[in-house]
C-alpha cells in the first residue's frame, strides 16, 4: 500500500467514525474536551502504528485503542491526584515549585509505565521493596521464590526505571 492510500484510508476512517468516536468517548468520560482529546489520541496511534483495520473491523478497532487510553487518563489522574495529596501535607516553606511539580509528576508517570509494562511478579517484587521496604529475604518469602530471583526481578525494575528516565543512556 502506498502512502497515498494510507493517507487516503486514514482520512476516510476519521471522516466516518471521528464523530461517533467522540460521541462514545463523551458518554464515557462525562467530558466533551477529554473525549476530544481521546478520539484526536486514537486516530494518532493508528497513524503512527500504520496498521489500518479492516473497513468491517473499524469501530472495534478504534473503541479497543479509545478504551487503553481511558484506562491512561484515569491512571495518569490518580496518580496525579496521589502526588497532590501528598504535597498538601508538606509545609508551604518545603513545598516545590509549579515547575518541580510538573516535572516529578511527569517522572511519576514515566515511572508508572515502565513498571506497568513489566511482568506482574517483577512488578510486585519492586513494590514490596520500594514501597513496603521489605528486604529480599521477606519479599522471597511472601511470593515464594528464590532470593536469587528477587535479586533479578530488583535489577529488571531498577533498569526499567533507569531507562523510562534516562531514554537517551538506553
Amino acid at each position: 500500500m502506498s502512502a497515498g492510500d494510507a493517507s487516503q484510508d486514514l482520512q476516510t476512517l476519521y471522516g466516518n467514525h471521528h464523530g461517533w468516536l467522540q460521541g462514545w468517548l463523551r458518554r464515557r468520560l462525562g467530558n466533551a474536551f477529554d473525549a476530544a482529546d481521546l478520539a484526536q489520541d486514537t486516530f494518532v496511534r493508528i497513524l503512527v502504528s500504520g496498521r489500518m483495520p479492516d473497513a468491517a473491523q473499524s469501530r472495534a478497532h478504534l473503541t479497543q485503542i479509545a478504551k487503553g487510553l481511558v484506562i491512561d487518563l484515569h491512571r495518569r489522574r490518580v496518580l496525579e491526584a496521589a502526588y497532590l495529596e501528598a504535597l498538601a501535607v508538606l509545609p508551604e516553606n518545603l513545598a516545590p515549585s509549579p515547575e518541580e511539580r510538573a516535572l516529578a509528576l511527569e517522572a511519576l508517570l514515566l515511572l508508572d509505565a515502565a513498571l506497568g509494562s513489566l511482568p506482574a511478579k517483577v512488578r510486585e517484587t519492586f513494590m514490596l521493596s520500594q514501597l513496603d521496604g521489605l528486604t529480599y529475604s521477606e519479599i522471597a518469602a511472601r511470593l515464594e521464590l528464590s532470593v536469587g530471583a528477587v535479586r533479578k526481578y530488583m535489577l529488571r525494575a531498577a533498569l526499567a526505571c533507569h531507562a523510562a528516565l534516562h531514554p537517551e543512556a538506553a
